[in-house]
């Protein structure tokens, strides 16, 4: 069976109204009301997209959240009425490409499923080069153009800005930065990376105090704007 949609949800009221919603854009939607249940889903259906509560039953989300990322290659987004930071940052750096904040309108889940299914369809092959407006990223030949002029990044600026464009669209944690750039002994250094966003800003924005490109997520990490 070809899925669209899986909707991994305790509330059957919530999980019936979103299913019936997403069947009326044109998805295929299957549900899940335990964690039990969503990894056999996975094994039979193969979605492409799942809409995860972290507060089941039987399973927290947290922890539900890899062995569904590790039986399939869906887009997970986090719907669920926790809405503290760190339970945030916890759900993006266990995998999930999105958070929405319960309650929530449907316009936004639809918005929010547009990007995941955009940025599945771009997942393979990965692109060697990001473009948006007037900035360009050269991954393969290391270059960053702006408005047909070439960038000048030193070495920590330019992998910061790297790191970023192969995510375009997607939060990346701040904890995710760190490591990628630092190493992991630096995973709580944020000063580092307000200095190096406030330079590369400077670089490649217009106006630094109103980007355009380097989106700051508060408390959460950075993301740079989609393609």
């Amino acid at each position: 069976m070809s899925v669209d949609v899986l909707i991994v949800e305790d509330e059957l009221n919530l999980s019936r109204m979103l299913s019936t919603t997403l069947t009326a854009e044109g998805y295929v939607v299957t549900t899940a009301l335990r964690a039990d249940e969503a990894l056999a889903r996975v094994a039979l259906d193969d979605p492409l997209l799942i809409l995860l509560d972290l507060g089941l039953p039987d399973m927290d989300g947290l922890t539900l959240l890899p062995l569904l990322k590790a039986r399939c290659a869906a887009q997970v987004i986090i719907v669920s009425a926790r809405s503290h930071e760190s339970e945030k940052i916890a759900a993006l750096d266990a995998g999930a490409e999105d958070y929405l904040t319960k309650p929530f309108s449907v316009a936004e889940l639809l918005a929010r499923l547009r990007v995941a299914q955009r940025r599945q369809r771009d997942a393979q092959p990965i692109s060697q080069r990001y473009a948006v407006a007037d900035l360009v990223v050269d991954l393969e030949k290391h270059e960053v153009w702006l408005a047909a002029e070439l960038v000048k990044l030193t070495p920590k600026e330019y992998k910061l800005l790297a790191v970023l464009a192969q995510s375009a669209g997607r939060v990346v944690t701040h904890s995710q930065l760190l490591q990628a750039i630092w190493g992991r002994h630096h995973s709580d250094d944020t000063h580092y990376l307000r200095i190096y966003l406030r330079q590369l800003r400077q670089k490649i924005e217009r106006d630094p105090a109103e980007p355009r490109y380097l989106l700051t997520e508060p408390g959460v990490g950075y993301r740079l704007a989609g393609e």
